[in-house]
């Protein structure tokens, strides 16, 4: 099966340059946007060599995992931009339970899942851009942009997925979706990912409904009224994850009773922050 397009994405203006190979579909992206691409470009491949995690840190992809990156180009407010992450984190969940199969997942050490909620999803949203399947790692989003030309910045939203096989030598648990018994393959999932972004991209309306955006988020929400620990540059902020706010920000309840507001950070929860190990 080759890569290819949902109906509702196409007709939206999507468009897709499908890989053989690629260094970074981030990368390749925004050389488009440089190059004068106008964006709604997705661009994939299942053999990604050079993909990058957050902070730079690499994030491995042997072939048959999925890499995907759409080029957003735009001229609003650039903060909005940031919350693409929570737009592609809802638009894979949503993709992942049309592909993969039933069935309760249960939750591990550092999954942070919804303690004494029933787990009522099987797969969970990190904050900020992890995908979460039997408590372990399974999707990571990273977004990334460069300034352009008359105001404009350019916006690639990376989204990586180990389908057919995940790392080992890693300090939390991750998982595939083959190792989950799932069939699909990264066509599979990639042809539900465009649909589905493009139905919660509608939603998010370049920012408009970012209120519903944090509702449809919050409702997939790993770890609330748990345990976490936030780990930020030389630091570490314990306490229970409360909710984000209206920008998406984290929101930690600290041991006096008092809020603390994150923008960006490492988050741990369940056995892990408990445990002080970070």
């Amino acid at each position: 099966m080759a890569f290819t397009l949902a109906p509702t994405a196409a007709s939206d203006g999507y468009r897709l340059e499908a890989l053989d190979t690629v260094g970074s579909t981030n990368a390749q992206a925004l050389d488009h946007a440089r190059a004068g691409d106008s964006g709604k470009l997705w661009v994939v491949s299942k053999n990604q060599q050079s993909g990058r995690g957050r902070r730079g840190r690499a994030w491995q992809s042997p072939p048959g995992n999925l890499a995907a990156t759409l080029l957003v180009v735009a001229d609003y407010e650039l903060k909005l931009a940031s919350t693409l992450g929570f737009v592609a984190g809802l638009a894979l969940a949503d993709a992942l339970d049309a592909v993969a199969p039933k069935g309760s997942i249960s939750v591990g050490v550092d999954g942070g899942g919804n303690f004494g909620k029933g787990g009522s999803n099987r797969f969970e949203l990190k904050w900020p851009n992890d995908v979460l399947a039997s408590g372990a790692k399974l999707a990571g989003i990273l977004l990334e942009s460069t300034m352009l030309d008359e105001g404009r910045f350019a916006v690639a939203v990376g989204i990586g997925v180990n389908v057919v096989a995940h790392p080992d030598d890693l300090p939390y648990p991750a998982t595939s979706l083959k190792k989950l018994g799932a069939t699909c393959d990264a066509e599979t999932l990639f042809l539900a990912l465009s649909d589905a972004w493009a139905v919660n991209a509608r939603l998010w309306g370049e920012g408009r409904g970012l209120a519903a955006i944090r509702n449809r988020w919050l409702e997939r929400a790993a770890g609330i009224g748990s345990e976490v620990a936030v780990h930020i540059d030389n630091r570490v902020v314990r306490g229970i994850f409360e909710t984000i706010d209206e920008d998406c920000r984290f929101v930690i309840r600290d041991h006096d009773g008092g809020t603390v507001t994150i923008a960006a950070g490492d988050v741990h929860f369940g056995a892990v922050a408990s445990a002080g190990a970070i």
